[in-house]
């Protein structure tokens, strides 16, 4: 067993844990953040993708041992203000510990502009891919503000998804730039007119 202390979205969280354990396990087991997904335990689905100190990284393939001390963002922390304690609800951790769940509140307002344009965009079926979508999306569209649909697909190659066709993820993705940028939304975009006219 080794202690660890990770800040999960703004928040101490620190056990003793068996050294094998995972980041994607701490980040759901232990700090009681269930939006990241474990999809294939063997990095090649992206459903488990998470920012550790900044960089992205598909959780399944970190020990949590390996990034003790850093700050890690999960997507529950992309729209905090969303976030409030729930005391009575408790999800039970690797470490024999209990820590309380977070209950979503607010409204598609208070959504990072990643999240509202796959609500808008309709970028979600059955959503199990969503959460690592979102966030490798995100900082990519940090890094490359000007995207096009090509390069959106090379960005999210590392991404499975079995539902949507990725379509509706790429439209997502363009309106989630412009938004970013301060630009109007392409016009159509949430209803599929840019695949469209692109070709798809």
């Amino acid at each position: 067993m080794q202690k660890v202390c990770l800040t999960v979205n703004g928040r101490e969280v620190s056990a003793e844990i068996d050294e094998r354990t995972l980041l994607l396990e701490f980040v759901r087991d232990v700090a009681g953040l269930t939006g990241t997904h474990n999809g294939c335990l063997e990095a090649r689905c992206g459903c488990c993708v998470i920012e550790v100190d900044g960089d992205v990284v598909k959780s399944c393939n970190v020990l949590a041992v390996q990034v003790d001390g850093a700050e890690v963002t999960t997507i529950e922390g992309l729209a905090p203000q969303r976030l409030a304690p729930v005391d009575h609800i408790t999800t039970q951790s690797l470490a024999g510990m209990y820590r309380p769940l977070e209950a979503v509140r607010g409204t598609p307002d208070d959504l990072h502009p990643v999240q509202a344009a796959f609500h808008r965009c309709h970028a979600v079926q059955c959503g199990f891919c969503t959460p690592g979508m979102v966030m490798v999306l995100k900082d990519y569209l940090e890094e490359n503000p000007e995207p096009t649909r090509d390069d959106v697909r090379r960005a999210i190659a590392g991404n499975l998804c079995r539902c949507t066709g990725y379509q509706h993820i790429v439209d997502a993705a363009m309106e989630a730039a412009a938004e970013l940028r301060g630009d109007p939304a392409p016009e159509g975009a949430a209803h599929g007119a840019t695949a469209a006219a692109d070709g798809g």
